[in-house]
């Protein structure tokens, strides 16, 4: 499983979807991707979720702060899932202190 990591301008929380091969991932992928780069004002793009078919993400491509593909190998942290854009902000904020 491939799990797309979408996050929200002013938004401390993560919304994924997931997808169960790398292509489809990758796809997944460059069109939020081109979605960020073409914004026009008010444009949304609607997700799914292979895992959970039932589940759905509609987003307003203006407040998409980021967006992370990553395999879902075992489990990385207590939820299962690998750390994310804001675990590794912490990382590099605590080694920065580290040097100082």
């Amino acid at each position: 499983m491939f799990i797309i990591d979408i996050a929200l301008k002013n938004t401390p929380s993560m919304m994924s979807v997931q997808r169960k091969d790398a292509e489809a991932a990758k796809a997944l992928y460059r069109e939020v991707l081109e979605a960020m780069q073409n914004t026009a004002s008010k444009v949304v793009l609607e997700l799914t979720c292979e895992k959970q078919p039932d589940k759905k993400i509609a987003v307003l491509v203006s407040e998409i702060a980021a967006v992370q593909v990553s395999e879902q190998t075992g489990p990385g942290t207590t939820s299962g899932r690998p750390p994310g854009f804001f675990a590794m902000a912490t990382e590099t904020a605590t080694t920065s202190s580290q040097r100082d």
